[in-house]
């Protein structure tokens, strides 16, 4: 396994993007997104993020093939279903990065991708002048029909990595899950890392 993990520009971000596009369908399918998304609007997603003043887009490549990426862009520029829990608490959302995804192929998991796609992120954060980062993640419910048995949630790693849950921080946001008719909103809670 020869992994690379790369910053991409522009040209670079247009031309992976259908490829970061499928691999997010991928990903999100299993638990505990269950997302059952589309390429149409994964790429219209991906051609906003770009938009973006300050975005980053971070990939990881075996070979040619692109197994993981991460985005993130500052905070200020997100929808306001991600700006608004800030707003309400005091916090300006122009003194926050967020983290927006990270999406990893299970047989690439365990090699220090996660962090790397992290350290990048941060370290764009930095390099814009911003001390603070956050993402969110889904809320679902422990007794949810279709929690894997064996799952563990990534909260162990996103600790380690300093960040830490905002009590009472949430937000919702819709998306159809896998066998479902209509999107439904999910709670979202946020998480925080202060003083990158």
């Amino acid at each position: 396994m020869s992994l690379d993990v790369q910053t991409l520009t522009g040209g670079e971000f247009e031309a992976a993007l259908a490829d970061i596009a499928r691999l997010r369908i991928a990903v999100f399918r299993d638990w505990p997104y269950l997302y059952d998304g589309t390429e149409e609007y994964e790429t219209w997603y991906l051609r906003k993020l770009r938009e973006a003043d300050g975005h980053v887009v971070v990939v990881c490549r075996d070979g040619e093939r692109i197994v993981g990426a991460a985005t993130g862009a500052p905070l200020a520029s997100q929808h306001a279903e991600f700006t608004a829990p800030f707003r309400a608490l005091g916090e300006d959302p122009a003194d926050w990065f967020y983290c927006a995804e990270s999406v990893l192929l299970p047989a690439y998991r365990g090699h220090g991708i996660g962090h790397a796609f992290f350290d990048r992120r941060e370290d764009h954060a930095r390099a814009l002048g911003l001390r603070n980062a956050t993402f969110c993640g889904v809320v679902r419910p422990d007794d949810h029909p279709k929690r894997p048995a064996d799952y563990h949630p990534l909260d162990g790693f996103w600790r380690k990595r300093g960040y830490a849950p905002m009590p009472g921080v949430t937000t919702e946001f819709p998306w159809k899950d896998i066998g479902e008719t209509a999107e439904t909103a999910k709670i979202m809670q946020f998480w925080a890392r202060r003083g990158l």
